[in-house]
């Protein structure tokens, strides 16, 4: 396995753990029940360190690409800045889960000010997420490209001589 290769194996947990954690948070908060929340915590924190794997890994995937034809340095530089962001919104959100889950724990005072910090957060997460993730994919996926034009790729099967 190369770095390209780990670097796909492991970028798709923060994306879907940021999405599946906002779910279970929202449950835990609307059922007040600090054993759901405590588990989307968890995803929070797993999400960040397979952020920093996912930061880790691109620079090997990077160069695995660069040079590969309809793949410029323009569309990983956008891929590496929005992940980026995304990145530093994830380790801030890690950071407080484990906070949260440390006040839940011992039972402290301001545990809902805390799980609405990390509701705003996550919130914030998906977002950058999704656009992380498709800026992703536009680097092999030229289809879902929004400056693509189909009629002037080669052997292009839209037109229709009859």
């Amino acid at each position: 396995m190369n770095g390209a290769h780990l670097h796909m194996v492991v970028n798709h947990f923060p994306i879907i753990g940021t999405i599946l954690g906002l779910g279970i948070l929202v449950g835990g908060m609307i059922l007040k029940n600090n054993t759901v929340k405590n588990i989307a915590y968890c995803v929070f924190v797993v999400g960040a360190i397979f952020a920093a794997i996912s930061m880790a890994t691109g620079d090997d995937a990077e160069e695995m690409v660069v040079k590969m034809p309809t793949i410029g340095r323009h569309i990983i530089h956008e891929h590496e800045e929005m992940a980026e962001k995304l990145a530093i919104l994830l380790y801030l959100l890690g950071i407080i889960s484990l906070i949260g889950l440390y006040s839940n724990f011992r039972k402290k005072q301001k545990t809902t000010l805390i799980s609405y910090l990390a509701l705003i957060l996550v919130i914030v997460a998906v977002f950058l997420a999704k656009e992380t993730g498709t800026s992703g994919g536009e680097i092999r996926h030229t289809e879902i490209r929004p400056a693509t034009n189909t009629s002037n790729l080669p052997n292009n099967k839209m037109d229709n001589d009859d």
